[in-house]
């Protein structure tokens, strides 16, 4: 897998602009762990950041324009708009993501008054991975213009400016866990977050002698169009239902037991089978947390393969391609788990492998895909990695 260093960021930052960048950055993807569709009900997640990502090296201008140009998307050439004109625009492609972020800086009161020239370009997989490209990319922006235009921000704001670029801007109704992973992840940690309150802990990632492996589907993924907002709103329907005899704002505030004497309060069967996901994914998550902190793998495996279960059952957002790589994995020698990763609806799973069996795994794997669905998937071996950084 390519990847960018500093000094080809700037020689192509030069070829593009015709001067030097003044800054360059990295900006991580992420893998969640355990604890998916949990983040907007209020429950915790468990995600790290990957090495594949989003570079980027920006230079201020001394007027107000804003060209960006991406390394990924070549034939659209420089896309060319102005401080004074961010709205969303569909034909401005990826840069209403920084457009967004710049917006809700100056929103809160930040000065951001010269335009900039900005260059970014990424190895995640595009369309839909599942690994957090959009929010890679719109801690990226959030990060670079901090550090240009030298502004007292911290970071959980920049996070939150995420999320509601994401949920504003973009109109996609998304939780905190991408942001937060991407821009607050520690070299050879996961993070264990509260959704709810906030608050978190780093705990170190000791896999011994396996390693993540990224199974990415290769089907594309349109998610602001696809069936996510449903699962949302299906989860807040129930929280309406069971609030008739629970003091409840969020599903995360419940346990399996709790939720299994009020469940006769749902009267549809749908959002019953969402909750129950939202609710025992969370539990889950953090069984998780305890069995990696006394480095119990197999039990992290098991609980894994059952977030899987989950989500193809319950939450139903796992799909032909990523119900194949997940259960042809469970097959494998030397597999300890496997789960989809992400919103679902195609883009990527993961599998904790052990590093003698990767080889072997990918290939048995690959072949039963391909076999299935008609074309191949992509396999990654996945480093855990720091947060969105200046170079």
């Amino acid at each position: 897998m390519k990847i960018m260093d500093k000094k080809e960021l700037e020689m192509n930052f030069e070829e593009v602009f015709g001067v030097k960048p003044e800054n360059c950055f990295f900006s991580p993807g992420r893998i969640n762990l355990i604890g998916e569709h949990t983040d907007y009900n209020g429950g915790h997640v468990f995600p790290c950041a990957i090495t594949l990502g989003t570079w980027g090296a920006a230079k201020k201008r001394d007027d107000q324009k804003l060209r960006f140009y991406s390394g990924n998307f070549e034939k659209l050439g420089i896309i060319e708009t102005d401080l004074n004109n961010l709205k969303y625009k569909k034909e401005d492609n990826w840069t209403n993501y920084a457009k967004g972020m710049i917006y809700y800086l100056r929103e809160a009161g930040y000065q951001v008054e010269q335009g900039m020239d900005i260059y970014i370009w990424g190895n995640l997989p595009q369309g839909g991975s599942g690994l957090s490209s959009s929010a890679s990319i719109e801690m990226l922006f959030g990060v670079m213009v901090q550090s240009l235009f030298d502004l007292d921000v911290d970071r959980l704001a920049l996070v939150k400016m995420g999320v509601k670029t994401e949920n504003e801007f973009l109109g996609l109704s998304s939780g905190i866990l991408d942001q937060f992973a991407v821009g607050m992840s520690k070299e050879g940690h996961a993070i264990l977050l509260d959704t709810n309150t906030l608050d978190y802990k780093y705990v170190p990632l000791d896999l011994k002698d396996n390693v993540i492996v990224i199974m990415n589907t290769n089907k594309p993924r349109a998610l602001v169009e696809s069936k996510y907002n449903e699962r949302v709103a299906g989860c807040q329907e129930a929280v309406k239902e069971l609030q008739q005899k629970l003091d409840i704002k969020a599903l995360g505030e419940l346990d399996n037991e709790t939720f299994d004497e009020y469940s006769y309060l749902l009267k549809d069967e749908t959002h019953l089978k969402r909750a129950r996901h939202a609710v025992s994914e969370n539990q889950r998550c953090l069984r998780g947390e305890a069995a990696l902190e006394k480095g119990d793998l197999e039990e992290f495996g098991r609980l894994q393969n059952a977030s899987h279960v989950s989500l193809e059952y319950d939450y139903e957002v796992t799909g032909k391609e990523l119900d194949t790589l997940a259960h042809e994995a469970w097959k494998q020698p030397g597999v300890l788990g496997a789960r989809m990763c992400g919103a679902g609806f195609g883009g990527s799973g993961i599998a904790l492998v052990a590093k003698d069996k990767v080889d072997e795994f990918e290939k048995n794997v690959g072949k039963v895909y391909e076999e299935k669905i008609g074309y191949a998937p992509r396999f990654f071996v996945a480093e855990v990695a720091d947060g969105t950084h200046e170079l």
